[in-house]
């Protein structure tokens, strides 16, 4: 059975840093693309980084730079470090995995608060 629990939200103030963690179950990162979305207070949810299998890295424009997305195999854990934090931050964060070879097999966490502000 497949399973995502993100944890490491919280309150920092800009400039900040925090790392989430996405510790998964039932997921062969060699065969799944692992991503980082968030969705802040009436905006849609958005892609913010992925990686897949080799290492193979996405950003979305406004975190490149400053958000660093990496995968531990033996541990089966996603994390995304995030430095100098922005208030625009400030959202939900959840972790992804998709299947590269059946979209369908399409899988979120609950999601991790994450707030930026003075």
């Amino acid at each position: 059975q497949v399973q995502l629990v993100e944890s490491g939200g919280g309150s920092v103030q800009p400039g900040g840093s925090l790392r989430l963690s996405c510790t998964t179950s039932g997921i062969n990162f060699n065969v799944y693309r692992m991503g980082w979305y968030r969705q802040a207070p009436g905006k849609q949810r958005e892609l913010v980084a992925s990686i897949v299998g080799g290492g193979s890295t996405f950003y979305q424009d406004s975190v490149e730079g400053r958000f660093i997305i990496s995968s531990d195999k033996a541990n089966n854990t996603v994390y995304l470090q995030m430095n100098s934090l922005k208030s625009e931050d400030t959202a939900v964060y959840y972790c992804n995995a998709r299947s590269v070879y059946a979209r369908a097999m399409d899988y979120w966490g609950k999601g991790t608060l994450v707030t930026v502000s003075s």
